[in-house]
């Protein structure tokens, strides 16, 4: 009779840190979970990060994920999968059981997203597979950011009740015409042709690329930030075709912008339901599905982060998602509700509340953004300073 064996190699680390060449190079390792970021994800990426940052023998930074599954042309399963945001069961968990470390995770992500954003050296971003929520987080701050044709990208949280934080009021809000807040409100999942048209990824790649893409980047030696930034703009040209007529059909927003215009989430619902478009129609039918609290919420979001640096949105955003789990603590906030219905009990019915966009009123979006902290006391006020 054979005994069976036990795996006897210890858990491997859910992020990886390699040095070769003139790169840092991060792999994301929590395949299972679509490489959701943990608390200890989040701390070790910020470490990790800020140690390169004043390494003289680092030079340039990439980050990629792995996929449960490997795919034709890529050795053993990486690439394949970027990150699908934050980790939200330990959302819910956390918040039910009135865990501190809930507010450690987002002052520290965002503290990250940060860093990324305004990284001294060269970063750059593996987008594969899932590219949603945190993920973004991750990768809208990079130098180079390579799209493929699996790429899905999205800020989906208004499904959950929740807005696009991570700094999205920030990059969102720099895309063209008013695509922000279509991709805000609705969570709309695009491709790489979007993304890249709407200044949310530089250049496209064939999956099957990308092993050797890294293994180049591994390779170089540079003699400082600057030239891996040469290297990088001569030998990975953008085709960022996010400027007026570059774009072609993937970037036409005419549409988005007729919408998405409008003052209020209340306008832009009627103006979308009276329309006989399909896509119309459609877009209509999906807002309806989200909670109407935080599509008010989002678009505030969007609009007040078009006049300010990110420093300041991503500390609007952490105010904002204090109150997401404190305005109606426990099982009453929309957050706590939309992931239980998404993600913990699957029902996929939200309970919302209030239960109708229309029933929206102007003070209960406005809760969410008068800070529960002084600016001194702000845990996030040192980002931005020298």
């Amino acid at each position: 009779m054979n005994t069976p064996q036990t795996d006897s190699r210890p858990p491997q680390a859910e992020v990886l840190f390699e040095q070769s060449g003139s790169a840092g190079l991060i792999t994301l390792n929590r395949p299972k979970a679509l490489n959701a970021l943990s608390l200890p994800m989040v701390q070790a990426l910020l470490k990790a990060l800020t140690a390169w940052r004043d390494d003289p023998t680092v030079h340039v930074v990439a980050i990629r994920g792995t996929n449960k599954v490997g795919r034709p042309g890529t050795p053993d399963s990486l690439f394949g999968g970027f990150c699908a945001g934050g980790d939200i069961r330990f959302f819910h968990q956390a918040a039910l059981a009135g865990d501190a470390s809930l507010e450690d995770f987002f002052t520290d992500e965002y503290t990250l997203n940060h860093l990324i954003q305004t990284y001294p050296k060269p970063v750059v971003a593996f987008m594969d597979g899932v590219v949603m929520g945190g993920g973004m987080g991750l990768c809208q701050g990079a130098r180079v950011r390579i799209a493929t044709e699996h790429t899905r990208m999205a800020m989906p949280e208004t499904n959950i009740g929740l807005f696009p934080d991570v700094g999205g009021g920030y990059f969102l809000s720099r895309c063209p015409g008013h695509v922000g807040e279509y991709l805000a409100l609705t969570g709309e999942v695009i491709g790489a042709d979007e993304a890249i048209a709407w200044g949310l990824a530089d250049l496209r790649a064939d999956a099957s690329q990308l092993p050797a893409l890294w293994d180049i980047l591994a390779g170089q030696r540079f003699a400082s930030p600057a030239e891996a930034e040469s290297w990088l703009a001569a030998t990975w040209p953008s085709s960022n075709a996010s400027k007026e007529g570059d774009a072609g059909d993937a970037g036409d927003h005419t549409i988005i912008d007729s919408f998405f215009s409008l003052e209020r989430v209340k306008h832009i619902i009627d103006a979308l339901e009276r329309s006989d478009n399909p896509w119309a129609l459609k877009t209509a039918a999906t807002l309806r599905k989200r909670s109407p609290l935080m599509l008010h919420v989002a678009l505030e979001q969007i609009r007040r982060a078009r006049g300010m640096s990110l420093a300041d949105d991503l500390r609007m955003e952490r105010d904002m998602v204090f109150r997401c789990f404190h305005l109606r603590p426990g099982t009453a906030g929309e957050t706590v509700e939309g992931i239980r219905a998404l993600a913990v009990d699957k029902d996929y019915k939200p309970v919302w509340n209030p239960a109708r966009i229309e029933d929206v009123k102007a003070a209960m979006t406005q809760a969410f953004f008068e800070s529960p902290w002084t600016p001194e006391a702000h845990p996030l006020r040192t980002l931005g300073q020298p």
